[in-house]
């Protein structure tokens, strides 16, 4: 059974909870539109530095097929932005998945969903953070740390200011990206070498040289770090209390956001596909270095400066999104009284700033810590999140939900049914560590469940609505 918090329009003080903060006066002020929240979306995929940090990755494990692997990804993402859409303009809440998830399929559902998507923003900004050294290089060489901790922390700043001022921030950035990513792009297919190997017939290099087929099985397995990749189209739905006219809003940008972010990222890994001069230098990941030689160090130089950029862009996005994720959690008293009235204080720009410090400054600190188990861990949270996200889009028109105000998916139930069947078999076929890793984290937030939040549930994890989208 799910319950979703109602409060009266004149709540009485008698029926305030102890130790708990009066968030519902809280509210998050409506101030962007389709525009601005698309380019705060997009800014949240990151596309530039996903292609220059995180694709490499693939270009090394999989070679000439991590076109085909971002493809089907994309593909599958198509089903899951389906599902964000009727979800996330049906509760629109700025919990996200877990006040989706929690309404629709009940509260240890959504308290599950919750945790992997906190998984996922606390250590995404960080992995991408850790790219910035290495961008910075032609003019400034910074150790790797500190200067992922000096981004975290330049995002938490930006992250304390009005909404509207980042959205015109994150889009002056966001055209840098494209322009980066168009450069690259443009000078790939113009050296596109004649001998590039086929993308849907994937081989690669290893480190010792030897050129091996890609088989579908390590397709498959890549898959988590592909949907990794485009997942940024969700922020929509934490924003959803921030755009204006969420029913009609919401679904508009999270599918503008996929299929822009889409061609993006498609675009210039098919170009560095085919210019790349031979296998081991495109299975070696070095983007930057194929510029150069494509061009010269004046170009590789700019581009090595808008990743930068670029990165700094998604750490903003990213706190933005992360703190507003903290703000409906506390407002849901998901916590102890002092930490939800800690993390449901606004600031005098609107903001969560409580919430948004509890996002950057660890974040800043995980830049110490090694990246690549992190990324493989945040692949699996992301699947998993997906996954729950897929079930709950099957519960979403049982009862009174079936006819509210919503947009409605095509192809209903079919759509999630395929999804939840795809994605049960892709987290079967990832690596085992990351599993563990993850597994363990959801053991321990049941336990928390169990014994802290069940245990108090007329008072505690009540998933709320904003008051002007109540039906």
């Amino acid at each position: 059974m799910t319950d979703t918090l109602r409060p009266p329009a004149a709540a009485a003080p008698a029926t305030a909870v102890a130790g708990a903060p009066d968030t519902q006066q809280q509210t998050l002020k409506r101030s962007i539109g389709v525009v601005g929240g698309t380019l705060l979306t997009l800014s949240c995929v990151t596309p530039a530095s996903t292609l220059f940090v995180i694709v490499p990755e693939l270009f090394s494990s999989i070679g000439s097929a991590t076109a085909l692997a971002i493809a089907i990804g994309s593909i599958l993402c198509i089903a899951v932005a389906f599902c964000y859409s009727e979800l996330g303009t049906l509760i629109p809440s700025a919990g996200g998945e877990y006040a989706m998830v929690g309404t629709l399929a009940g509260r240890l559902a959504g308290w599950l969903v919750f945790v992997l998507s906190l998984i996922v923003v606390m250590i995404v900004p960080s992995v991408i953070a850790l790219g910035t050294a290495d961008y910075l290089a032609p003019v400034l060489h910074v150790d790797k740390p500190l200067a992922g901790a000096a981004v975290m922390l330049a995002a938490t700043l930006a992250g304390l200011l009005d909404l509207r001022a980042n959205a015109w921030i994150t889009g002056i950035f966001l055209v840098l990206e494209v322009i980066a990513a168009g450069v690259v792009s443009v000078l790939g297919f113009a050296h596109a070498n004649s001998g590039a190997p086929s993308m849907l017939h994937g081989v690669v290099t290893g480190e010792d040289g030897v050129t091996t087929t890609v088989s579908i099985g390590a397709i498959i397995g890549a898959l988590g770090i592909a949907l990794f990749i485009t997942q940024g189209f969700s922020t929509a739905v934490y924003l959803s209390e921030e755009l204006e006219n969420p029913r009609r809003n919401v679904s508009r940008t999270v599918l503008w956001t996929l299929g822009i972010s889409a061609a993006i990222l498609l675009v210039p890994v098919a170009a560095i596909t085919m210019g790349a001069p031979d296998l081991a230098t495109l299975s070696s990941g070095d983007i930057s270095g194929m510029v150069t030689a494509w061009s010269n160090s004046a170009v590789g130089t700019f581009i090595s400066l808008c990743v930068a950029l670029a990165i700094i862009n998604a750490g903003i996005v990213m706190v933005i999104q992360n703190s507003r994720v903290l703000f409906a959690s506390a407002r849901d008293k998901a916590w102890p009284g002092p930490v939800n009235k800690a993390f449901g204080t606004l600031g005098r720009f609107g903001s969560p700033w409580v919430a948004t410090l509890a996002v950057g400054l660890p974040g800043a600190a995980l830049c110490y810590v090694k990246g690549e188990l992190l990324s493989e861990i945040t692949g699996v949270a992301v699947t998993g999140m997906y996954l729950l996200v897929a079930i709950a889009a099957l519960l979403s028109r049982r009862k009174h939900h079936k006819h509210a105000a919503a947009w409605r998916m095509p192809l209903w139930p079919a759509v999630p049914v395929v999804l939840i069947v795809v994605l049960g078999y892709v987290i079967t076929q990832l690596d085992v560590v990351p599993l563990l890793w993850t597994g363990g984290i959801t053991a321990a937030a049941t336990l928390y469940w169990l014994f802290f939040l069940r245990p108090r549930q007329d008072t505690h994890w009540v998933i709320s609505l904003p008051e002007d989208q109540q039906a």
